[in-house]
């Protein structure tokens, strides 16, 4: 008896996957609930487990497929290795049977259950040998056929795929060979996708302004190991920026809204998304009811997202439903950059590297560790007054960092 692997639910508005790797290969042996394949979706990458223990005896679908939701990707069958190859053996006993079965006998409807795996993946049932009565083709025959298929039942599934981008032209002699081509996983795709989207769809703007670290970076100083010690995690920036982001959009809330339609959604609340780039691409999990939490719950929440995140374990939930998106590029070395919006969000804070610089402080000329900021928002939305009073409230409560405990 064989079990069925399928694609799995993976979340809201998302239909389609594309196989990434197999972990297995048929003829080994599987545990139940172990890792078998893995899925790339628009926004995560997905581990599909083993829905039983037994042998991997079947793949539907090869690394670079698209497969819809449901879609079968293979199967296990029960037993060791030992015994489920019994049976692949001896499955092409039954061919001289259909060959001396009646003209038009192999023209019999297939089972159901097998007429359901060839609709699924695109097979025609002329070319799969039938071993049922008559030649009929059964469950078990479409499972063989795709254990080893034929390379035309490829090409329906080939036909599926979507057109893709206009081609450059040849390269020049000489350097062809010195170029590699590598496929653009379906993360990256989405992102190019999702930025040129907003682009082409917000009126983007983006304000400056800078804010001297020194406040913060005292307090964080002064507090840092008896703030570890205590809540078993690090005091980094984003607890603060988060913070005071927060405060901010509570008193411009259009900074927190989003179009639909003719109408303007104003969030009573503040999801935050935090971009983390990957080994795969740049991904915003999101810090939900960051404006109901302390500094302390929001570095335990960015830690764990940011782990799962570079562990590809991020789920769906953990990428949906941000109304605002902080992207920090100071960690790589960043000065100054305009962020793209996080469609449909309004907003988008980027903040960047801590450089001493020389400004002046009460008329006299001193060093402090400088950040400069920059606020990309929806013009649409958010008017110009609107974005600057957001960012200096902003740089007012790190400047200031007794005003987020204070809430001032």
């Amino acid at each position: 008896m064989s079990t069925e692997i399928r694609v799995p639910t993976l979340g809201e508005s998302v239909t389609e996957a594309t196989i990434g790797q197999w972990f297995k290969k048929v003829g080994d042996t599987v545990n139940a609930d172990e890792p078998l394949v893995e899925l790339e979706t628009d926004k995560v990458t997905v581990e599909v487990p083993a829905p039983s223990s037994g042998v991997l005896e079947a793949i539907a679908a090869n690394p670079g497929d698209t497969v819809d939701v449901g879609a079968l990707l293979g199967a296990i069958a029960a037993g060791t290795a030992a015994s489920a190859s019994a049976p692949a053996a001896a499955a092409p006993a039954p061919a001289p049977q259909q060959a001396q079965a009646p003209a038009g006998a192999t023209d019999r409807a297939p089972a159901p259950s097998a007429q359901k795996l060839i609709n699924e993946n695109g097979l025609d049932a002329g070319n799969i040998a039938g071993s049922g009565k008559s030649g009929q083709v059964l469950k078990e025959d479409v499972l063989a056929s795709l254990r080893d298929p034929a390379p035309a039942a490829a090409a329906p599934k080939a036909a599926e795929a979507k057109a893709p981008a206009a081609p450059r032209g040849p390269s020049p002699a000489g350097d062809a060979e010195r170029e590699e081509r590598v496929k653009m996983t379906r993360l990256r795709q989405t992102i190019a996708r999702r930025l040129k989207d907003a682009q082409n769809t917000a009126a983007m703007l983006t304000t400056f302004n800078e804010v001297d670290m020194k406040p913060v970076m005292d307090l964080r100083n002064s507090y840092k190991e008896l703030f570890e010690k205590k809540h078993g995690v690090k005091l980094g920036f984003m607890g603060f920026f988060t913070k005071a982001v927060v405060h901010a959009l509570k008193e411009i809330p259009a900074v927190n809204a989003e179009i639909d339609g003719d109408d303007l959604i104003y969030k009573q609340y503040a999801h935050i998304g935090v971009a983390v780039g990957t080994d795969k691409g740049l991904v915003v999990p999101v810090v939900r009811n960051a404006d109901q939490m302390s500094i302390a719950e929001i570095e335990k929440e960015i830690g764990n997202l940011g782990k799962k995140a570079r562990d590809g374990q991020l789920s769906m939930a953990d990428m949906q439903g941000g109304t605002f998106t902080i992207s920090n590029g100071g960690v790589y070395g960043s000065l100054m950059s305009t962020p793209i919006l996080n469609a449909p969000q309004s907003g988008i804070l980027g903040m960047h590297k801590i450089q001493e610089r020389p400004v002046v402080v009460g008329g006299q000329i001193v060093v402090r560790p400088m950040m400069y900021l920059a606020l990309s928002y929806d013009h649409r939305i958010v008017d110009g007054k609107e974005a600057v009073t957001f960012l200096v409230r902003v740089k007012e409560s790190l400047e200031a960092p007794e005003r987020l405990v204070l809430d001032l």
